[in-house]
């Protein structure tokens, strides 16, 4: 049971002091029986702080500054225990687990939504590589996706990207490179037409005395909903799967309502973000 310490400061420069509309703050994680909330804090100038729950059941922190600034520094600080998944001990024995997948009408009515591609995406390239990832009729769900996480971490080369955004399927197999937002984008989208539900999901990643690809920033990866075993993480951008590393703060149908931090300024202004993340292992007492 690691015991993780987190960091995650952003900074807005701006070239002049501007005025601050309302911010939304996607930086905390729920308690559950995978992660236990110990501390949480958040660093953020004066202002109106509320919190709430979105469609999603995220837990999202509402700011609005009070005084005009040139700068709006939020930094949000966080200890966690994180529970390692047993996946190897699951045992799959509802046929419905294979491919082509089959949830059961209570599930589908839920899933719908994470079933339905999100982009329009039909470029050649794209359709011949996941074509040539398929699976076979009757292959094991989990034995696929774990193939196809695989074939995204191997295939693809990783770099970190300042720009905002993410990648299309298409483009990211055009580039043959991406960062972990787009290779996470890639996972969910192709799995979700080969019919599978999938979501994505952002967060922070550990980096356990070696290196991993999206270590020192926030991190995306994906989960997919399996019948007897529910949603499951899988990290393309590491090869990952059912990952204690992983730290899950938000998942959303799409990549486009899991940022950290967003919201509006008033005035005209250069902008620079600047933006840290530690994740650190500390030690749990003995009696704990």
């Amino acid at each position: 049971m690691p015991r993780l310490r987190i960091r995650h400061e952003s900074t807005y420069t701006y070239g002049s002091p501007v005025r601050f509309g309302r911010w939304r703050l996607l930086m905390r994680p729920l308690d559950t029986h995978a992660t236990r909330l110990i501390k949480a804090s958040l660093e953020t100038p004066p202002g109106q702080l509320k919190w709430s729950y979105d469609a999603y059941g995220n837990c999202v922190c509402h700011l609005t500054p009070t005084n005009p600034s040139d700068r709006l520094r939020v930094v949000n600080n966080l200890v966690v225990d994180r529970f390692p998944s047993p996946l190897a001990a699951i045992s799959i024995d509802n046929p419905g687990s294979t491919w082509p997948i089959i949830y059961g009408m209570a599930d589908h009515a839920i899933l719908e939504p994470f079933i339905a591609p999100a982009t329009d995406d039909h470029d050649g390239s794209y359709l011949d590589w996941l074509r040539a990832l398929s699976p076979a009729t009757g292959e094991p769900a989990m034995a696929f996706l774990g193939r196809l996480n695989a074939a995204i971490h191997q295939q693809f080369n990783y770099g970190a990207r300042d720009e905002s955004g993410t990648q299309g399927p298409s483009e990211t197999v055009l580039l043959n490179a991406g960062t972990c937002r787009d290779f996470a984008w890639l996972m969910i989208e192709s799995a979700r037409r080969l019919g599978f539900a999938a979501r994505f999901a952002s967060g922070y990643l550990h980096s356990p005395g070696q290196t991993v690809r999206g270590a020192g920033a926030t991190h995306a990866w994906c989960e997919i909903f399996l019948p007897d075993i529910g949603w499951t993480e899988f990290d393309p951008t590491n090869g990952l799967v059912e990952s204690s590393s992983l730290i899950r703060v938000a998942t959303t149908r799409t990549w486009r309502e899991a940022d950290p931090m967003s919201g509006a300024i008033y005035g005209n202004a250069r902008c620079d973000l600047t933006v840290a993340v530690d994740v650190d292992l500390i030690d749990v007492p003995a009696h704990q």
